[in-house]
């Protein structure tokens, strides 16, 4: 799984880390001072909250449809919904539908509870049956 996420330059410079639970993935973004976006709170940049979450959603659709490609998003809509905190955020995705060519996926992104996201993302990708 985390050869992946190292098919993805800026999965590198988030430093992300993935767990595997069977098909299932939770993608942890360790904290670090590059990653605020708002030094007076400090909150977390907006941009690495969304990376996040779109490349929670890319990996999971790459673990149950693998492929030589990465899928390609089609569109993404992500939904802040508090701050992120300058400590470890984490994000699992999971398909909500599947065809032969696109998949609808939904994330969360939380820190310290998960019944509390800090945002969510939805999304769909083109899937590569090249294979």
């Amino acid at each position: 799984m985390t050869d992946i996420l190292d098919r993805m330059p800026y999965a590198r410079f988030l430093g992300l880390q993935t767990l595997v639970s069977g098909d299932e993935i939770t993608v942890i973004m360790p904290f670090a001072d590059r990653l605020i976006g708002n030094p007076m709170l400090p909150a977390l940049h907006g941009g690495s909250t969304a990376a996040l979450l779109e490349m929670t959603a890319m990996a999971q659709v790459a673990i149950l449809f693998p492929s030589p490609r990465l899928p390609r998003p089609i569109n993404v809509t992500v939904a802040y919904l508090r701050t992120g905190r300058p400590i470890n955020a984490y994000a699992r995705a999971r398909i909500s539908r599947a065809g032969r060519r696109v998949a609808h996926v939904q994330a969360e992104a939380w820190q310290e509870e998960r019944a509390q996201p800090i945002a969510s993302l939805t999304a769909h990708f083109l899937l590569d049956n090249q294979s």
